[in-house]
């Protein structure tokens, strides 16, 4: 039997809507204006690491036979699903400011109705129940869950995540005086969650559905614009315009948890203005030349960059500094201008050959000289960037020089030398790794292919800083354990970024390497957790035994004295 073609057309139409729609299922109960949101795909994690796994833990363990922790957590940490929770669907916390302060929600989707307001009744003792339009709510603050057939939220009041609003209120009030906080009713607070209008929701939100379309095991967001809303009130940040940076901004991003690695697709959609900048202003490619100059031979970590200098008087300008800027800079002999044709726009920041050394510290007290002999980081570093035009970069330098030390023989010896061949500019440890850059070792580093192509590169060796520092952290056992799961585990981060896609949005990627690349990251995390856990534990148990034995002998000591004490009689006689 054929399918009549309208059929088959209808049905395609309808695929092809739904894989375009602009609006989203997982965003219908949060505030637009929600500051973080952090969603959980319960399926896929289920998938990559069960929660038998997780109960491997000896602090969930310990948990499970506390005497103090209420029954129905105890029924749902063994059995999650106890509590009528579907743990495979989607789970979203988020955070929300708002005129009162800021509250926190959990959200999710219920699996058997019924056990889900059982164990809620004993979660939440004696609190007040409601309905409304068919949602049923227990309230005791600073706590409420509301619940459908199909869907909770519990919402938590944090008054004291409005601190920082309130920090700077008091300074633009010149005052010291903490105002009293505001009383949430939290019941509303839960009430208005479940009352959202889509328009109102991160739902019809673009770019919240852009997000929950990418593949992952985690996806974040974040408003910077509201979460600096209070901040930008401080009188210190109102001087300049600094709400150009903000307005509009969000960062997302998708967390995967693949075999070896941890990924991390990010991106930051910056306010209208600033998107205006970096596309005229943006940078290419960092160089590869510079990355081959590094010196030293086990290089620790890097960041590199590449961007239009112009983009500098820009910013200034948008945010009204420029003027400022200029007028302070030619007070100590150059402009703007000369600052920003002086470089080509190329910058490199390296540390390499990373290694602890024996060092003796002499002190004179009362006429006595004595040594303490200490432990202390020795490694290469590298600060360069590229030259651009020549007359510029001397006038600058002219200037600079006044306030660096010399670099002569008979000078005082200074923790660094700098020095140029026309083409880079480059701060150093020594005066040999300064000539050694300029020179071009032409060292081929097999993180380089990794991280270039974009306008932003980074590289942190985790392997080589952990082991520069073995002999200090295997002094303990329990350090120890920690050391060698550490070393075990963390192999090495990559990040690279700069492009702009075709949403408006700056991309950028990190990739956290693990040792084993064989297994799911998620499963070495929880083992990992699992060792970190087992010290934890058997410290907290010798800290508890070393305290019951210091009760004891402080009770037998004063017992002691009581025994002996002369009476009044015996004093008498």
């Amino acid at each position: 039997m054929q399918l009549p073609f309208r059929t088959l057309f209808a049905a395609a139409t309808i695929i092809l809507f739904a894989s375009c729609t602009k609006s989203n299922t997982q965003g219908k109960l949060i505030p637009k204006d929600a500051s973080f949101v952090l969603q959980l795909n319960g399926k896929s994690l289920a998938a990559k690491l069960s929660w038998d796994e997780v109960k491997q833990n000896p602090l969930f363990k310990d948990a499970n036979i506390d005497s103090s922790m209420p029954s129905a957590m105890k029924q749902v940490l063994n059995n999650p699903d106890s509590a009528g929770i579907d743990a495979t669907g989607d789970l979203v916390f988020f955070v929300m400011k708002d005129s009162t302060g800021s509250y926190v929600a959990f959200e999710g989707s219920i699996k058997n109705a019924a056990q889900f307001k059982a164990f809620n009744k004993q979660f939440i003792e004696n609190g007040t129940e409601s309905e409304k339009d068919g949602v049923d709510f227990i309230s005791k603050a600073p706590l409420c869950i509301g619940y459908s057939k199909d869907k909770f939220v519990y919402v938590f009041d944090t008054p004291q995540m409005g601190q920082m609003d309130a920090f700077s209120k008091r300074m633009k009030q010149d005052s010291i005086d903490i105002p009293p906080s505001k009383s949430r009713d939290i019941g509303a607070t839960c009430k208005a969650i479940f009352a959202l209008e889509e328009s109102n929701s991160l739902a019809k939100n673009e770019k919240f559905t852009t997000l929950m379309k990418e593949s992952g095991d985690i996806r974040f967001w974040m408003n910077a614009e509201q979460l600096m809303a209070g901040v930008m009130e401080n009188p210190i940040m109102s001087m300049v315009d600094m709400g150009k940076f903000y307005k509009g901004s969000i960062t997302t991003a998708a967390i995967t948890f693949d075999n070896g690695k941890i990924s991390f697709a990010a991106k930051s959609y910056m306010a209208d203005d600033m998107i205006k900048i970096y596309k005229k202003y943006s940078g290419s490619k960092i160089s590869e030349d510079m990355l081959k100059r590094i010196p030293g031979k086990d290089v620790v970590g890097l960041l590199a960059i590449n961007f239009n200098p112009e983009i500098i008087r820009e910013i200034l300008k948008t945010i009204g500094l420029d003027g400022m800027a200029n007028v302070q800079l030619t007070k100590i002999g150059f402009t703007l201008d000369d600052l920003i044709k002086s470089n080509k726009g190329d910058l490199l920041m390296a540390v390499s050959d990373l290694t602890m050394k024996t060092d003796s510290v002499h002190y004179n007290f009362s006429d006595k000289d004595e040594v303490s002999v200490q432990q202390k980081p020795t490694f290469k570093y590298v600060l360069a960037t590229s030259v651009g035009d020549k007359d510029a970069f001397n006038k600058v330098m002219a200037v600079a020089k006044k306030f660096l030390p010399a670099q002569t023989n008979d000078s005082v010896k200074v923790p660094f030398a700098y020095d140029n061949n026309g083409t880079y500019f480059t701060v150093a440890d020594s005066k040999e790794d300064a000539t050694k850059f300029l020179t071009g070792p032409n060292t081929n580093f097999d993180f380089i292919n990794k991280i270039n192509g974009q306008a932003f590169g980074g590289y942190l060796n985790i392997q080589l800083m952990m082991k520069a520092f073995e002999a200090q952290a295997v002094k303990d056992s329990s350090n120890k354990v920690v050391f060698d799961a550490s070393v075990k585990l963390w192999d090495n981060i990559l990040m690279k970024g700069g492009d702009i896609n075709g949403d408006n949005a700056l991309t950028q990627s990190i990739e956290i390497n693990l040792m084993d690349k064989s297994t799911n990251s998620l499963k070495q995390l929880n083992q990992y957790a699992i060792k970190l856990s087992e010290v934890y534990k058997a410290q907290r148990e010798k800290q508890k035994a070393n305290t019951l034995a210091y009760e004891d002998a402080t009770t037998t000591i004063i017992d002691t004295v009581v025994a002996v004490k002369p009476t009044s009689k015996n004093k008498r006689k």
